[in-house]
């Protein structure tokens, strides 16, 4: 049998007096906020995601009486023929905006990474386009596109090519928007893609540089398996945002020209203020927020196996 002094035997600790109502202060301080952005993010994002939902299976025009109609938004949706027209203008211009709007950044930062002079005035350039408001750059570029004027049919001439009709055309009316896309989110994501490079150890480099490595392998052996993960996340945020493109045939081609560049977004925006059926937009919202979740959920299942 063990015999315990009293040394042995000690009080259970006490915590000092006020660490208790010191602790809860700092938790109610971190907690208030954060209720703050919790309050803002419901108020612009949960509670009218629920509205959509609930108003996908009603009709109203938000003046007479709301009635439930079931299924007959969707039903109506789904017989538009721009419907379809749509939805593959929007997986074609994701398609396109990945291809510019995620490789092009990358490119460029990669360059301005191994540029050692100027460095932040060559940011500064890169970065000025997201300066402009979006109304105005977009406005900017149906300039450049003018048939007549235009910067860009201009510079064909000085080719020799003749002038394109940029917007007016079914070829090059979706293309032309990618185009006017990729410039006015060029800065932000060359400048996310630069903080991540400039996070990987430098002697990562300059081993690959003592072993002959040239800057196509040390991108594909160093700079793309260090940030893996920000392409990842970058990619997610790019198909959203791609999938969800209103602004651009909003102000350049209003969907024309034939429906070529109508998209869900400009669709739904149709349905609800241009035909005053709410229902029907909101039955398009929702099937598009459908996808964008199975677009959220494979990333989160594809970064969890990858980390």
């Amino acid at each position: 049998m063990t015999t315990l002094s009293a040394k042995d035997v000690r009080p259970p600790r006490q915590r000092p007096p006020g660490a208790l109502r010191r602790a809860v202060s700092r938790n109610l301080t971190a907690y208030g906020f954060l209720s703050g952005a919790l309050i803002c993010f419901a108020f612009f994002s949960w509670i009218p995601m629920v509205r959509e939902f609930i108003l996908s299976f009603q009709k109203t025009n938000f003046v007479n009486s709301t009635e439930w109609v079931g299924l007959e938004n969707f039903r109506t949706v789904l017989d538009d023929p721009a419907f379809i027209s749509a939805w593959v203008n929007t997986a074609i211009f994701t398609l396109l905006a990945l291809v510019f709007g995620y490789i092009v950044p990358f490119v460029f930062a990669v360059v301005l990474n191994e540029i050692r002079h100027a460095q932040g005035y060559l940011r500064l350039i890169v970065y000025l386009p997201v300066m402009l408001p979006p109304a105005v750059a977009v406005l900017l570029f149906k300039w450049f596109y003018d048939p007549g004027a235009g910067l860009f049919n201009q510079a064909l001439g000085v080719v020799g090519i003749p002038p394109l009709s940029w917007l007016d055309s079914t070829t090059t009316a979706l293309p032309s928007l990618v185009i006017v896309s990729t410039w006015m989110n060029l800065g932000t994501g060359t400048l996310i893609y630069l903080a991540a490079l400039q996070s990987i150890p430098s002697e990562l480099y300059e081993a690959a540089e003592l072993d002959g490595a040239g800057l196509f392998k040390r991108v594909w052996h160093i700079t793309i398996p260090q940030t893996r993960l920000i392409l990842l996340v970058m990619l997610l945020l790019q198909i959203v945002a791609t999938m969800q493109v209103f602004i651009e045939p909003f102000l350049l081609t209003g969907g024309g020209p034939e429906n070529a560049t109508v998209t869900v977004a400009y669709l739904m925006y149709q349905y609800a203020f241009s035909f005053g059926n709410f229902g029907g937009g909101g039955a398009l919202g929702l099937m598009l927020m459908l996808v964008l979740i199975v677009f959220s959920a494979f990333y989160l299942r594809v970064s969890r196996d990858r980390t």
